[in-house]
């Protein structure tokens, strides 16, 4: 069994939402929008067809800390929007590095909350990372601009394995160094 929240992950106010630690009761929204096949082809991991107790399994594997990863929801409740309007995270690659992925609902798209989440990400660099890595598919340039406006660099092309397409994509690579 895994724990309800992460008790040493800070919480980030973000302006029209906060960042913070997922929770159990986040499967079920989670599900409903990974399970849409334009949010899972926009991701590296996110299977289509979503397959049955994905999200909870998910959850369970980051509440359980198994892993380099930290995921916040994007929960604008506050403000009387959804508790889970997507999702950003931060994985370690080394002790100065670490890379941000971010996705959300596609009820939510073309709205800045993923610019304001991956925004706060940076004002809180919650690793203490001294560089801050983001990779998008081309195809996507809406992402690129996303972390553009969060001041990335851009620094290269490459690919990455896409589950949901099961293929190989063109990505952009970007770079952050920090202060």
């Amino acid at each position: 069994m895994y724990q309800e929240a992460i008790p040493d992950q800070p919480v980030i106010e973000a302006g029209r939402f906060i960042l913070r630690p997922l929770r159990k009761s986040d499967a079920g929204l989670m599900t409903m929008y990974t399970s849409d096949k334009r949010v899972a082809s926009g991701t590296r991991a996110i299977p289509h067809p979503l397959p049955p107790g994905a999200s909870e399994q998910f959850i369970a594997r980051i509440l359980g800390k198994q892993g380099d990863e930290d995921v916040w929801a994007i929960d604008g409740s506050a403000q009387g929007s959804s508790e889970l309007l997507g999702v950003v995270s931060l994985t370690r690659i080394s002790e100065t590095q670490s890379e941000v992925g971010f996705w959300l609902g596609a009820g939510f798209w073309n709205a800045g909350y993923a610019s304001e989440a991956v925004q706060a990400i940076v004002d809180a660099n919650p690793h203490g990372a001294r560089t801050l890595l983001a990779e998008v598919f081309q195809d996507n340039p809406g992402s690129g601009r996303v972390v553009t406006n969060a001041g990335f660099e851009y620094l290269g092309d490459a690919e990455s394995w896409s589950v949901a397409r099961n293929a190989s994509v063109p990505t952009w690579t970007y770079l952050r160094k920090m202060a």
